[in-house]
């Protein structure tokens, strides 16, 4: 190849969208949803179920995925065994139906996520009581035993939030939920009062009249009802445990220009005037831990353009740490507008690179990954999440480390080479180790943890089975400490020949 045809090439790949930008942060938030009310495990056997999860888990490790927000309560019913509400219709079929044979899918879950170096989120519906597909609800559901707690609305039932008891009966259910399951995070999506349907009226004037506190407008009545849910339900996981985390998912705009000036230049739904939902004021306040947008449009949209909302959520919801939600079937089914040959997957990832206070992204949805709609699984894995990422820190709940791992050593056993180490003492989960990072170094190469691409995994266990070949060549490995938050200890150094 002559110097001009090299020139040209190193040009071509400069622009492409491969090589304007490549994510590879060390910390960062890359979750998916897997949500059930989909169906698509509703009747499956325990093995079938299992399986189909092992096999989208295994391939979402693959893809660089780090946390899992998993569905677990999508109408006051449970995939899990709950004291509170009936077994899901979205699990056996038939609400109140226990699985058969017996299993329980959240704490399955939780294991089979740790065990891959993953998060595990439960995921709660909390105001939705019954979906619009389901004709027959089991004796022990609220709606059944207190049928004046939900109200019909677009052929759903919603727990009425006008109601001091239905705020305390979720908080119960989470309390629950926290107190008896290792989750990582607590995750609420976007369903408050329910989404406006033309002709149709939310029947809560009761509830206004006995229950508004001197609040003489019923949408700031609504939007009060549903802070002191967020701000209690908040108080009720800490309490039960501090580290767990209080995630919401909100809609993805907040509000219009045209209704308020903070508002963004667009013209959709409003969570702050249609859902009730101050979500700012969530955050504001630090009444969440980590808050989710749902900009699922692409960019250029007339209504809700992508590009406009991004810029928006970083500019206005920084106290928190921002996540964004992807749609990924919207995302590779529109061209870029800069660049009608690509999707918009690279440009997406490229505004998501220059926004200060995004730390990670939500994959809407799991099997979309899984299936690799678009090539998007395929683009995580080798280039957007081409190496491992730690959780972005959360300082405001705990920023002091662990101390390093203790008496790093190789030992040669029956199944290997393997890499011990022991946990380093701490008192309280402040202190305890909760994970490791093992990174790897060559001979004479800088020892440089800032870089996830020396990272090799992110384990829960105390030791590594090391690629052993002929003992010839050097190398150095490094592991450190996590705690729960992921504040990440001192190095822990060790030289070894493989």
């Amino acid at each position: 190849m002559n110097i001009k045809k090299l020139f040209l090439a190193l040009a071509l790949i400069i622009m492409s969208p491969l090589g304007t930008f490549s994510q590879n942060e060390k910390r960062e938030f890359r979750g998916a949803w897997i949500q059930c009310v989909n169906g698509q495990f509703q009747g499956m056997s325990t093995q079938a179920m299992q399986s189909t999860l092992t096999q989208q888990l295994d391939v979402l490790q693959r893809y660089g995925v780090n946390a899992i927000i998993f569905q677990v309560r999508p109408e006051c019913d449970a995939l899990y065994p709950s004291k509170y509400e009936p077994w899901s219709r979205f699990l056996t079929g038939i609400q109140g139906k226990a699985p058969s044979p017996y299993w329980d899918p959240l704490k399955w879950m939780i294991d089979q996520c740790h065990k891959r170096g993953m998060e595990l989120h439960a995921w709660i519906n909390p105001y939705r009581a019954k979906t619009k597909g389901t004709s027959e609800l089991a004796s022990s559901h609220i709606a059944i035993k207190h049928p004046g707690n939900v109200f019909p609305y677009d052929g759903q039932f919603i727990l009425n939030p006008g109601m001091p008891e239905n705020r305390k009966y979720i908080c119960d259910v989470v309390d629950d939920i926290v107190s008896r399951y290792d989750i990582d995070g607590l995750h609420i999506d976007d369903y408050f009062y329910p989404y406006p349907q033309a002709g149709m009226t939310i029947p809560d004037q009761k509830e206004f009249a006995a229950y508004n506190n001197g609040i003489s407008n019923i949408a700031d009545w609504r939007r009060y009802n549903v802070n002191i849910f967020i701000k209690e339900l908040g108080e009720v996981i800490h309490k039960r445990k501090p580290w767990v985390k209080f995630g919401v998912s909100p809609f993805g705009i907040y509000r219009n220009k045209r209704t308020a000036a903070i508002g963004s230049n667009t013209t959709g739904l409003q969570n702050y005037d249609d859902l009730y939902a101050d979500v700012l004021l969530w955050v504001n306040n630090g009444w969440i831990d980590y808050c989710v947008p749902q900009l699922y449009w692409q960019i250029g949209n007339k209504a809700a353009d992508y590009k406009t909302l991004i810029e928006w959520w970083n500019k206005y919801c920084g106290n928190r740490p921002l996540y964004i939600g992807e749609s990924i079937d919207r995302t590779v089914k529109y061209a870029d507008p800069a660049n009608p040959k690509s999707n918009q997957m690279g440009a997406k990832f490229m505004l998501h690179s220059k926004m200060n206070n995004v730390k990670g992204t939500v994959l809407w949805y799991a099997k979309a990954a899984v299936d690799n709609m678009g090539n998007y699984g395929t683009m995580l894995e080798k280039h957007y999440w081409r190496y491992p990422a730690l959780q972005p820190t959360m300082p405001f709940i705990d920023d002091k480390a662990p101390k390093k791992p203790r008496s790093v050593k190789p030992v040669w056993t029956s199944d290997g080479y393997i890499l011990f180490w022991q946990a380093p003492k701490g008192s309280g989960w402040k202190d305890e180790a909760a994970k490791y990072v093992i990174y790897r170094f060559d001979s004479g190469e800088k020892v440089d943890t800032n870089s996830p691409r020396n990272i090799i995994a992110i384990t829960g266990n105390t030791f590594y089975k090391l690629p052993y070949e002929d003992g010839k060549k050097k190398y150095t490995y490094v592991v450190t400490a996590l705690d729960r938050m992921s504040n990440e200890s001192k190095m822990a150094k060790k030289k070894v020949k493989l």
